[in-house]
């Protein structure tokens, strides 16, 4: 709903006033600090109210997330409408609205006076997905907050950057290219893939060239759960990208499926899930997910973070079946580790995946818990190896501090994070397991 609003926030300046009320269904996200993060992550320029012990969302009878109340300038609500809706509804009825109140008076067009938030960030800004590279020991950097992406060596030094910072749809070479909100990453051959989530598209990167080009999406938020030609369909915040075959995997959050684009074929297709939003193991084709934030793949199986559900699943390629690995339901969410339904994760938001001697590990993101766990598939059982609290502070394991990790990738022994809150990329030793921050320059 944010890019409709500020729309109609531009469309109507001097007579609609926008306030959101944040009623938390996380802990995490009731902490104002967190909020204040959200507010200028997310570039809002309304007043925002902490409503963290649901007094507002009481006193206005709400049920849903997220639910529209239309209030006129006496204070009393005229309207309502609970789940997302689209645009030029809402613009008819505030202009039916103010039509109705022109000749009252009673409309006060002095604007209100607001002390933005201070914005955060300086070489990074809220980066939300890292992706090591270890053939050409280089680091891709989803610069979300800047809308745009970085290479960097291993110790941090900008190499290239790919988008001009601007938030819009355009392709080009790197310097004029434009992204909105990029988030997960896929390499092969020479070129990257990005989850352009702002622009709900896909982009390809050109490594040699630079140059960037739109292979899926339209730029527009999609509404439909079946895709057609990838270029004339609409997607719905594509989070985060992974490889599966020669077929590009999709965590397609905002229909809470999973997608699939053959490059080679053009062919876009949905792989999984039915776009109803819960957490129902199953078939491909049956199984539910619940906004998928991460994808991570080893051997015949795609792990993936399902944020909404505090969740992780596991897609067996072989079996055709979804199985959930730990988390339970919408609202089964906490910070406990343990083995199998006693586990209690809170809106992870990333994975990442490597053999350890016979078993397999699956690293986690616990975004909300501010910590980096360990899962093992096998027997299910989850412990925390670093972070605890939120803050920024290098040490060894979990006297670490992250706030709000979201990405993780490996390379060798190295679990390189994207530490979004702190704008910074860590490093997590999984010899020694001591924590350290790059050095990022901004200097290609």
């Amino acid at each position: 709903m944010l890019p409709q609003l500020r729309r109609l926030e531009a469309r109507f300046p001097d007579t609609l006033v926008v306030i959101g009320v944040h009623s938390a269904k996380f802990p995490a996200e009731r902490e104002s600090g967190n909020l204040r993060a959200a507010v200028d992550r997310l570039e809002l320029h309304h007043t925002v109210v902490n409503d963290a012990a649901f007094r507002v969302w009481q006193g206005f009878a709400v049920r849903a997330w997220p639910t529209l109340m239309f209030v006129d300038p006496d204070g009393r609500v005229f309207g309502k409408h609970e789940g997302e809706l689209a645009e030029e509804p809402v613009a008819a009825m505030v202009e039916e609205a103010l039509a109705g109140y022109a000749d009252t008076g009673r409309i006060d067009s002095r604007p209100i006076p607001l002390t933005p938030l201070a914005s955060h960030g300086d070489t990074l800004r809220y980066p939300e997905k890292v992706l090591a590279d270890p053939s050409g020991e280089c680091l891709f950097i989803a610069d979300t907050g800047h809308h745009r992406i970085l290479s960097t060596d291993l110790g941090g030094r900008t190499i290239a950057v790919f988008g001009d910072g601007i938030a819009a749809l355009r392709d080009g070479d790197a310097g004029t290219a434009q992204f909105n909100q990029p988030r997960g990453l896929a390499l092969r051959s020479g070129a990257l893939f990005v989850a352009d989530t702002g622009n709900h598209a896909l982009r390809h990167v050109d490594l040699d060239s630079g140059m960037v080009t739109t292979v899926a999406g339209t730029g527009a938020l999609g509404r439909t759960r079946q895709p057609g030609p990838p270029r004339g369909t609409a997607l719905r915040s594509p989070w985060d990208l992974a490889w599966v075959g020669d077929e590009l995997w999709i965590a397609m959050a905002g229909s809470h499926q999973l997608w699939a684009l053959d490059p080679a074929t053009r062919a876009l297709r949905v792989a999984a899930g039915t776009g109803v939003e819960s957490i129902h193991d199953g078939p491909l084709a049956e199984a539910t997910f619940a906004q998928p934030s991460g994808l991570t793949m080893i051997d015949d199986a795609l792990y993936l973070a399902d944020a909404e559900t505090s969740s992780i699943r596991r897609v067996d390629l072989q079996t055709a079946r979804v199985r959930r690995l730990v988390g339970r339901g919408l609202f089964d969410f906490g910070d406990q580790d343990g083995r199998g339904d006693e586990v209690r994760l809170q809106h992870p938001l990333g994975v990442a995946a490597r053999r350890e001697g016979d078993e397999i590990a699956i690293y986690i993101a616990d975004s909300y818990n501010d910590k980096i766990k360990r899962l093992n598939p096998a027997t299910r059982e989850v412990e925390t190896i670093a972070g605890g609290r939120r803050g920024h502070e290098d040490a060894l394991a979990t006297d670490a501090a992250f706030w709000e990790p979201s990405s993780l990738s490996l390379d060798g022994d190295a679990l390189y994070i994207a530490d979004t809150n702190n704008h910074a990329i860590r490093r997590l030793s999984l010899l020694d397991f001591s924590v350290s921050t790059l050095d990022v320059r901004d200097d290609a």
